[in-house]
């Protein structure tokens, strides 16, 4: 089932996620939810506070090709460490048409839990790090643009504000 995607300035987004403590056939539908819904729009990742659940709970798959889907689901993603810079421009599925340079770790070492509730690490490099950071970032009310600039983040939540507004009186 598609579900709807949280817009900024929406306060859930700056929300921090509490942490899943059992994995059961709710999380397994969110999953799933949260899966048809990232591919919908179309994304690289998604967390569950995008689409109104303030769990810490992430989807991403890095695959440019449909026909070749990869998507890894992060219950309880912590970053381990992280090395390394790179930047790279990132946009998100809350902030439709928006776009900025954001400077990241280029590799990260993740720990976080399966559906089944299996405790895994990964190492992630380029895309899959920058991904992985963007969405944990999400469980804890962060957007990539708190790391633009304060004139570029100040100009992109003026033309954001202005949109919602008009969106708003329809």
């Amino acid at each position: 089932m598609i579900l709807d995607i949280i817009k900024y300035p929406a306060s859930l987004l700056r929300e921090k996620c509490a942490p899943v403590q059992v994995t059961d056939t709710s999380i397994k539908k969110l999953v799933s939810d949260m899966a048809d819904t990232m591919y919908a729009a179309p994304g690289v990742g998604l967390a569950a506070p995008q689409v109104g659940i303030l769990k810490r709970v992430v989807i991403i798959d890095t695959a440019r090709d449909p026909d070749q889907r990869n998507l890894r689901v992060f219950i309880n993603p912590h970053i381990l460490w992280a090395e390394g810079q790179m930047v790279g421009e990132e946009g998100c599925l809350s902030l439709p048409e928006v776009y900025g340079e954001v400077k990241r770790s280029e590799v990260v070492r993740v720990s976080y839990l399966d559906l089944a509730g299996k405790e895994h690490e990964i190492t992630g490099e380029d895309l899959l790090a920058r991904a992985i950071q963007h969405e944990v970032d999400h469980l804890n009310g962060i957007l990539f643009i708190d790391h633009l600039s304060a004139i570029r983040r100040e100009l992109i939540k003026t033309k954001l504000r202005k949109k919602a507004k008009l969106t708003a009186r329809g």
